[in-house]
């Protein structure tokens, strides 16, 4: 499915008024997972309050060990400092990398805005090597902006 098509579908997900936050941003975590063929887990992490650490929340994909990361650390914590967009090619050329599986090979990772503030983000894990382009990037922010629609 292309990006132009899922994207209804993330709106249909996530406006949906009987469903539960949580049930929302985990429907669309399956829903990327299962059409996008290089998304091999797929999932949220938000900050938890005014500690300087990240909490996994929704996902599709292997269970991480991951469930806590410190801001700094990995990609996902670098990029809760940088407030910037996180594309990773190849994670074995990455040093403050956090390996989850021996199978990723590549990780996206778009912050995720509510106000002006980075309350999370979306991380994709790929394993396929380099497979992520500027419409990835896109598409994703898109979808963040549709997520951080159910924090207002």
């Amino acid at each position: 499915m292309t990006f132009e098509e899922l994207k209804p579908k993330v709106t249909d997900i996530l406006h949906h008024d009987n469903t539960l936050r949580e049930e929302k941003l985990l429907q669309l975590c399956h829903l990327l997972r299962d059409n996008i063929d290089y998304y091999d887990w797929v999932g949220f992490y938000f900050a938890n309050g005014d500690k300087p650490e990240l909490l996994l929340g929704p996902y599709a994909g292997e269970p991480t060990d991951h469930t806590v990361i410190p801001f700094g650390k990995g990609i996902c914590g670098q990029v809760a400092v940088s407030n910037q967009n996180f594309v990773v090619p190849d994670v074995k050329a990455q040093d403050n990398y956090i390996a989850c599986s021996f199978t990723v090979k590549s990780e996206i990772v778009i912050p995720l805005f509510v106000n002006g503030k980075n309350i999370g983000q979306i991380d994709i894990d790929s394993n396929v090597l380099d497979p992520f382009t500027e419409r990835d990037e896109r598409f994703l922010e898109f979808v963040n902006e549709e997520v951080a629609k159910l924090y207002y």
